[in-house]
């Protein structure tokens, strides 16, 4: 794992506007506490003498509408920790649910960044499901270890929101929650270790997974930046106090104070509602509501747009002016300052999210001296558990926040405990040194546990020219044997500038005799079985390097035994299963849909790439392989740029080999419904001719062979 007695260590946190100074905290859904996490987690490592370097990537952001910031390609977050922005979809900023069809190209051209780094890294590690999708891909190819955080869970999620009456429907279309899913589900079937924030998000909301492992997960909470979060000193002067002020009929009052962004998850009308029916909580304290920056309500997302009006509405149905503080605007300086000035007023800070993951907000306010109210629904459990510096309640019930909130105010003596209680506490449990301790005694654990890719792999007979042509057999090929002259004439003619490559889901024993009977001249690179075996120039000389890296975690007879009593699965003939393919016929009248057979396989522990194609056959291969991923493999064995890959394909076992950085073809011929979801990508062009005249016209479409 060490190549130099030192960790190289690869983060991942795509969507959201992360630079290391000034965060936008709160500007949007995307950019909460995790962006704030991810950073300071990269600086708490590089400061420890077994990490070398730690890189945190994640999306590049070129767009007038945000700071120029994002655009830079390359951040210094501290000596040995750079932010880096990686390409991928539209320049401009979109929300993490419009990026899933971009997260191939992400992955193809952060390889490629690597491909240009002194070494690979160590260990890639995973920050929500997008950044997962990537990371089981790179970490699996690279053949390192890899490390999953999820901040916030979509089964979680999904539930919370059908349980408010929101139509299955409506979850589905705006918050991508099948795709979301089902990244977590592979994600969590490929991690070798899994960070937790709480006891609680492993027992409560990972344990809604299929592939549910409490022993690859670990607690290890986050902490707080205590040069920032401190005690109010005696007499000290706030400036944000006087954006306080216009707002207030009596200033001096204790504060309970409540800061999240503008988001119907973090649940603040129910606060508002708690303090709107209790004239005792009137009379003894303000409301002060921090709910991200605003200029002009309507000019923000409907989301956000919908729980400022409510909230203002709240604040005119129970006549609460000059009780109730919601300013327009704060700087992320301002942030440690609102708790100071909570802590110093004698109030309270309240938490009242609907569920939350862990809930940094309440550590800094108890490392500057708040006791706090907080959701009996994830994090704050084990916070309030750890500290004792607070109360539970539940987030639904008004009555019982303002009754929790009441307690701790008019109760000095239990208020002063409380506030010694959350000092301590964090100082104890929550700072990013202990995290980082912990975290890299679990990381060492890993080592030895994978062989890194090109650490040993074999040289080949290949040739290297500048760019390749890889095309599936049956649909591409065979299909019509007039169009094969002109295709085959063509890959002759350019043959020292151009590799020809097959990639097919017959055995290579098959492939090699229908290519030979219609004439097919033997490919330089042979892709067979799915992506299972790779072969090498005219001998055809294996990449046994391949075989043993995609054997990990594959359990064939255990596959077999989960799947035996399947309704509408029928094993085909022998001759068309290998060592590393099980190969089914698939009736879709009798059989589950495919993803029900991958959640069938991960609830029995085993990891596999399960693919359907024709609607009538089932394959399932082992999870480090598929056409995509073996052909990612040669392309960095033989640093080929993928975008000088031209392939063909259609089925849905082309379609991993089609998404990101490569040049795609889908013939005339394809199969319609499996190959659809690609329709709107860039890179992905509808032929209108079928089988090789499709590729032919591909290739005049891109001036693939043009200099």
């Amino acid at each position: 794992m060490q190549t130099d007695g030192k960790l190289y260590l690869l983060h991942l946190s795509i969507h959201g506007l992360i630079r290391g100074h000034d965060l936008e905290l709160g500007r949007d859904a995307d950019t909460g506490g995790q962006t704030q996490y991810v950073v300071e987690l990269a600086r708490a490592l590089a400061d420890c003498p077994d990490v070398e370097r730690i890189d945190l990537a994640t999306r590049r952001v070129v767009d007038a509408k945000v700071s120029d910031d994002y655009a830079q390609p390359v951040e210094k977050l501290a000596d040995g920790a750079r932010l880096v922005r990686i390409e991928a979809g539209p320049d401009e900023y979109i929300a993490k649910e419009q990026l899933w069809d971009h997260l191939d190209s992400f992955h193809d051209n952060l390889l490629d960044w690597l491909r240009e780094q002194p070494r690979m890294p160590d260990v890639v590690h995973s920050h929500y499901p997008d950044a997962a999708y990537v990371a089981v891909r790179l970490a699996n190819l690279l053949g390192v270890p890899l490390v999953h955080t999820g901040h916030s869970l979509g089964r979680d999620k999904r539930q919370r929101l059908l349980a408010k009456g929101v139509p299955a429907d409506v979850v589905e279309d705006t918050y991508n929650i099948s795709r979301r899913i089902a990244a977590e589900e592979e994600v969590l079937a490929n991690a070798d270790l899994v960070v937790t924030s709480t006891s609680n998000e492993i027992e409560n909301q990972y344990e809604l997974y299929d592939y549910y492992d409490p022993d690859r997960m670990v607690v290890i909470p986050p902490g707080v930046d205590l040069d920032r979060f401190r005690l109010p000193q005696d007499g000290e002067q706030f400036s944000f106090a006087e954006e306080l002020r216009p707002f207030l009929r009596d200033p001096d009052k204790p504060l309970i104070t409540a800061l999240s962004r503008p988001d119907e998850r973090k649940n603040i009308a129910s606060l508002l509602e708690a303090y709107g029916e209790s004239a005792a909580l009137q009379e003894a304290a303000n409301l002060l509501i921090i709910a991200g920056n605003r200029e002009d309500i309507t000019e923000l997302n409907s989301g956000a747009q919908a729980v400022l009006t409510d909230l203002l509405l709240l604040i005119d149905r129970y006549d609460l002016y000059g009780r109730v503080a919601m300013p327009k605007h704060h700087r992320p300086v301002d942030v440690p300052e609102i708790y100071r000035i909570t802590a110093a007023s004698g109030g309270v800070f309240v938490n009242p999210a609907l569920t939350e993951p862990f809930g940094l907000t309440l550590l800094e306010a108890a490392a500057s001296g708040c006791p706090i109210v907080a959701t009996e629904n994830g994090g704050p459990v084990d916070i309030i558990a750890n500290c004792s510096n607070g109360k539970l309640v539940d987030p639904l019930n008004p009555d019982e926040i303002a009754t929790a909130i009441s307690d701790l105010l008019d109760d000095r003596a239990g208020w002063r405990k409380a506030a010694e209680n959350g000092i301590q506490g964090v100082r104890e449990h929550y700072t990013w040194q202990a995290h980082a301790r912990r975290y890299l005694e679990r990381i060492e654990r890993l080592e030895g546990r994978h062989r890194p890719l090109l650490e040993e792999t074999p040289r080949t007979e290949a040739r290297h020219p500048e760019r390749a042509i890889f095309s599936d057999l049956d649909q591409n090929l065979l299909g019509d044997l007039e169009a094969l002259p002109p295709f085959i004439e063509v890959m002759r003619k350019h043959r020292q500038r151009v590799s020809f490559g097959v990639a097919t889901g017959r055995r290579i024993d098959s492939a090699l005799a229908v290519m030979k009977k219609a004439g097919i001249p033997r490919p330089d690179i042979l892709i067979s079985s799915l992506g299972t075996r790779i072969h090498y120039g005219p001998e055809l000389t294996e990449d046994e390097w391949w075989s043993d890296h995609i054997d990990r975690g594959w359990n064939r007879p255990r596959i077999r035994r989960a799947l035996e009593d399947i309704p509408g699965l029928k094993l085909q003939d022998r001759v068309e299963q290998s060592k590393f393919k099980i190969s089914y016929y698939y009736d879709p009248e009798l059989a589950p849909p495919v993803e029900d057979i991958t959640t069938l396989l991960h609830q029995a522990d085993q990891s596999a790439n399960v693919i359907g194609a024709f609607g009538q056959f089932l394959d399932i291969v082992p999870s480090r392989a598929s056409k995509g991923r073996a052909l990612r493999y040669v392309a960095l064995k033989f640093d080929f740029p993928l975008d000088r890959i031209l392939v063909a394909g259609g089925s849905g076992a082309d379609e991993d080999m089609m998404r990101g950085n490569s040049l795609a073809v889908v013939v005339a011929n394809r199969h319609n419904e499996e190959l659809s979801q690609l329709v709107d990508l860039d890179r992905v062009y509808f032929a209108k001719e079928a089988y090789a005249l499709g590729i032919l016209e591909a290739i005049e479409h891109y001036g693939f062979l043009d200099d």
